[in-house]
C-alpha cells in the first residue's frame, strides 16, 4: 500500500541548501588555507618591502613631495598592489579549479555567489596587509607630508579591493590568469592606457592616481578624475567583476 506524498513532504526530503553566510565562511576558510603558502607569502612580502626601502631612501635624501608621490604611484600602485592582488585574486578560484578542489564546493547544495565572495574575501585578507603596510610605510618614511599618507591609505584600499575582485573574476574565466593579468597590468595599464582618455577609463591605476593627485595637488599623467570618481568607480567595477565571476562559475562545468 502506497501513501501519497505531498509536495511539502517531498521538499522536506531533499537536501537543504547551505545558508549563504555559512557558504561564504566555508569557502573563505578553504580558499584561505589554499592560498597560505609560505613561499608565496615570503616572495610577495619581499616584493612589497621594496617600496618601503625606496621610501626610506627617499626620505633620507630629503626629496620633495612630488618625488614621493611619483614613488608611491609608480611603484606601490603600479607594481606592488596589482601584482600581489593578481597572485592571490587569480589563484583564489583558479588554483581550486586546477587541483580539482573546487568540485567539492561545487557539489554542495549552495549558491554560486557565496563561493565567489568567500574566495574574494580570502584573497583580500592576504593582499591587504602584505601590500598596504609596506606601501603606507613608504609614504610615511618619505617624510613628504602634504596629505600623501592619508591619500595612500584611501587609494590603497580602493586599489586592493578593485584589483582583487577583477583578478578573482579572471581566475574564474581563464586558466592562464597570471599571463593575462600581467598583460593587463604591464601592457594595458602601463602603456595602452597612456594613449588616450577613452582607454584610460578602463585602467584602475587611473583612479588610484586620481585620488593621490586630488589629495596632494601633485600633477601626474593618467590622473584627471576627482576624488569621488576615483573612489566610487573602482568599487562599482569590483561589484560588477564579482557578479560576472558568479555568472561564469554557474555557467561552466567543473570536473
Amino acid at each position: 500500500m502506497t501513501r501519497d506524498v505531498t509536495p511539502r513532504q517531498e521538499s522536506d526530503r531533499l537536501p537543504r541548501g547551505v545558508r549563504p553566510l555559512a557558504a561564504v565562511s566555508l569557502t573563505y576558510r578553504v580558499v584561505l588555507r589554499q592560498l597560505t603558502s609560505r613561499a608565496r607569502i615570503v616572495a610577495l612580502t619581499a616584493l612589497a618591502l621594496v617600496s618601503t626601502v625606496a621610501g626610506f631612501a627617499l626620505g633620507n635624501a630629503d626629496a620633495d613631495l612630488e618625488a614621493a608621490v611619483r614613488l608611491i604611484s609608480g611603484l606601490g600602485f603600479a607594481v606592488v598592489i596589482p601584482v600581489v592582488s593578481l597572485v592571490f585574486g587569480g589563484a583564489a578560484i583558479g588554483d581550486l579549479r586546477e587541483d580539482k578542489t573546487l568540485v567539492y564546493l561545487w557539489l554542495r547544495p549552495m549558491d554560486r555567489w557565496p563561493i565567489v565572495v568567500g574566495a574574494f574575501l580570502a584573497a583580500l585578507t592576504l593582499t591587504a596587509p602584505i601590500t598596504l603596510v609596506p606601501v603606507v610605510s613608504a609614504a610615511v618614511l618619505t617624510g613628504a607630508g602634504g596629505g600623501l599618507v592619508p591619500a595612500t591609505i584611501v587609494a590603497g584600499l580602493v586599489g586592493v579591493i578593485a584589483y582583487c575582485a577583477i583578478f578573482t573574476m579572471l581566475g574564474v574565466w581563464l586558466k592562464r590568469f597570471i599571463v593575462w593579468g600581467l598583460a593587463y597590468i604591464l601592457i594595458w595599464e602601463g602603456f595602452i592606457a597612456l594613449g588616450g582618455a577613452g582607454v584610460a577609463r578602463f585602467a584602475i591605476r587611473k583612479y588610484t592616481r586620481s585620488i593621490i593627485v586630488d589629495r596632494t595637488g601633485i600633477d601626474l599623467d593618467l590622473a584627471d578624475f576627482g576624488f569621488a570618481t576615483g573612489v566610487v568607480v573602482p568599487l562599482v567595477v569590483a561589484l560588477v567583476a564579482l557578479a560576472l565571476a558568479t555568472w561564469r562559475l554557474g555557467a561552466q562545468d567543473i570536473d
